[in-house]
């Protein structure tokens, strides 16, 4: 079992992933906001962070940079889940300090293996 954060504004794509990652067994800290997910990593250090790159006030993007500055959480691996497709935002978000990058709408089976794939790999 592993402590995930996951952040969204979107109540819908939130409690859908907060409800697929519960059924592995995880346990899951669901934000609705990039500032709210630094919090919460900083204080829980989880295993993982699942951040939506559109939100308001501190975007996906804003936020994993400055998880990636923070030297208690730089290893943490971060997933980018987001509308934003093109090939452009994905290269920012893997510039961005991402370790994956998943488009919406999106499978939750493939949400869960790369999950499953990231927690396997361990701290960066």
């Amino acid at each position: 079992m592993a402590r995930i954060v996951v952040a969204d504004d979107d109540v819908d794509i939130r409690e859908l992933v907060e409800f697929k990652l519960t059924t592995m067994g995880h346990d899951i800290v669901a934000v609705g906001d990039g500032a709210a997910a630094i919090e919460a990593c900083r204080a829980q250090r989880p295993d993982l962070c699942v951040l939506d790159v559109m939100m308001p006030g501190v975007s996906g993007l804003d936020a994993i940079r400055l998880i990636r500055a923070d030297p208690g959480l730089v290893d943490l691996p971060v997933i980018l889940l987001t509308a934003r497709a093109q090939e452009s935002d994905v290269s920012t978000g893997f510039d961005s300090g991402a370790d994956d990058y998943i488009t919406k709408p999106f499978s939750p089976r493939e949400l869960a293996s790369r999950v499953e794939a990231l927690l396997a790999r361990g701290p960066a």
